[in-house]
């Protein structure tokens, strides 16, 4: 007997979850093709000379128990605290492996993230604590507290862009001091130019209102619970996180996939699609290496490549509205510096205790207006595990930029050079503590909210037509999500599949913030 095929395209989060779910719950065969030599997409670990790096930062969360569970089933937590952990053992699975002593773990993290303004820390959500009031000084206090009860009183009516979303939900001043700039250091657009949605998409429910709220609740009590559904995602106080980084997750659901006589082909990309009426036939597909193309013929097909690239491989038959959207879809693009270190010139302050006493934070927002640099992260706090010399810092400079622009044209050295010497500016390194370094350039990153973006739903309705095709994930939605959307979306696609449902609106409507979500497609 023949069994039906799903090509998936794609091996990130999405298309692996998809993949994974059809060889648990189908007789469909899966066939992942991923047009990079790695697996995980952006939620890949890269292993630079043993020193390990999260592109863009991944915590395992989820307000969906259905997707906490799924990564446990994968890598199951702790069961013994890891060389520098000190969290509270109450939080450790008693039944789970020993870190020190097995590499398929889930570690447990605490959360801390905070802004780097005027060569100070600040908390990240900004909080009106005492450490805001003396970072930023009683007269620009006042100002942010004025202008946040004006806009409670007066709010924009007419919430139509990202400016609007923000100072509806902080005031004016505190708009201007903290997210202006560095959402146009993210973005390369003025904010005004940039879709609500994004804030809705990213920010979700957060305003001051619930930071105030959450720092006092946090004095008296802490929360003890993975699943912290009471919080905004933004407010997390930990989280999970495989032990070798993101990837590690996405190469053992490979594994698994394989064992279950599903494929993954690295090195492969769509270069056409054929169909008739309302049903995809089969993609052509392209060897990277070999430049060699073969036609596979299907019987669903899961996309989780930009939506731009997608709609180019129908080639002419598009309607002419429906490739004019697609190709005026746009993308913000990323460089990561690995940056191997002696030490760290900033100090902590803070009353955590870490290894070796660095800084205790997960990523730091750099908004400081004298740098291009958008963030950093420090990879000894994701896990200890990701740095091979723990006498050593390993960090990731992060920076936003279009492919082509002056940034993604520096050769690897210039670049590392230039990102050295922006943290030295800024007085958090001192360059004679530079080891070594790598450069890691990420195409089409972040689907941005501008461009022909408000007009997107020509594009779906285009692809909503046909019965076996289906637009999963942060790039194959044109949607700006984390990667537990990106799972959920796969998951209802499936079941979309299983049970014969061909709408697509179930999977549009995917919100990980909503139980509701969760409990209709468990």
């Amino acid at each position: 007997m023949s069994h039906k095929k799903a090509i998936i395209i794609g091996a990130g989060p999405g298309g692996l979850t998809a993949a994974y779910e059809l060889v648990h719950k189908t007789d469909i065969i899966p066939i992942v093709y991923e047009m990079s030599g790695d697996l995980g997409g952006i939620a890949k670990t890269v292993n630079y000379k043993g020193n390990r790096i999260d592109i863009g930062g991944h915590r395992f969360f989820s307000k969906s128990e259905r997707v906490m569970q799924w990564w446990q089933n994968i890598l199951p937590l702790q069961g013994a605290p890891s060389g520098e952990n000190l969290l509270s053992t109450t939080l450790i699975s008693e039944a789970g492996p020993d870190p020190e002593k097995t590499d398929k773990v889930m570690l447990i993290r605490n959360r801390l993230s905070r802004i780097f303004f005027l060569r100070r820390f600040f908390n990240y959500p900004v909080s009106m604590n005492l450490n805001t009031f003396n970072n930023l000084g009683i007269v620009r206090m006042i100002k942010i507290l004025l202008s946040y009860l004006k806009v409670k009183i007066f709010p924009v009516k007419d919430e139509r862009s990202l400016e609007d979303f923000f100072i509806n939900r902080f005031g004016r001043e505190l708009y201007r001091t903290f997210f202006k700039d560095y959402t146009e250091k993210v973005w390369g657009v003025p904010c005004n130019k940039i879709k609500a949605e994004w804030g809705a998409q990213r920010i979700k429910g957060l305003s001051i209102t619930k930071t105030v709220l959450h720092a006092l609740k946090s004095i008296f009590m802490k929360s003890t619970s993975l699943g912290q559904k009471e919080l905004e995602t933004s407010l997390i106080e930990r989280f999970i996180y495989p032990k070798y980084g993101p990837g590690q997750m996405w190469e053992e659901v490979t594994r698994i996939v394989q064992n279950k006589e599903g494929e993954v082909i690295l090195n492969h990309k769509i270069s056409g699609i054929s169909y008739e009426k309302n049903k995809i036939t089969g993609v052509k597909i392209k060897n990277r290496l070999t430049n060699e193309e073969i036609q596979v013929e299907g019987d669903y097909f899961i996309s989780t490549m930009p939506v731009k690239e997608l709609i180019q491989c129908f080639g002419l038959s598009v309607p002419e509205e429906v490739r004019r959207v697609a190709e005026g879809l746009m993308y913000r693009d990323f460089i990561t510096v690995g940056l191997l270190l002696k030490k760290l010139k900033i100090k902590n302050e803070t009353k955590t205790k870490t290894a070796n006493n660095i800084i205790p934070d997960n990523w730091i927002y750099i908004q400081e207006r004298d740098v291009r640099l958008g963030r950093l992260q420090i990879f000894n706090n994701w896990s200890p595990y990701m740095v091979k010399d723990p006498n050593t810092v390993w960090i990731g400079l992060e920076y936003f930029c279009n492919i082509g622009d002056e940034l993604w044209s520096m050769s690897d050295k210039t670049f590392a050079n230039f990102a050295v010497n922006e943290l030295e500016k800024i007085e958090i390194i001192d360059k004679n503590d530079v080891i070594d370094s790598t450069v890691i350039r990420m195409p089409n990153t972040y689907p941005a909210y501008f461009g022909t973006y408000d007009q997107f739903h020509v594009v779906r309705n285009f692809t909503d037509s046909f019965e076996n095709l289906f637009l999963i994930g942060r790039n194959g939605m044109h949607r700006y999500n984390n990667q537990d959307h990106s799972m959920l979306t796969a998951m209802i696609a499936i079941e979309n599949i299983i049970n014969g449902i061909k709408t697509k609106e179930n999977i549009w409507s995917v919100n990980v913030e909503q139980e509701y979500h969760e409990e209709k497609s468990a």
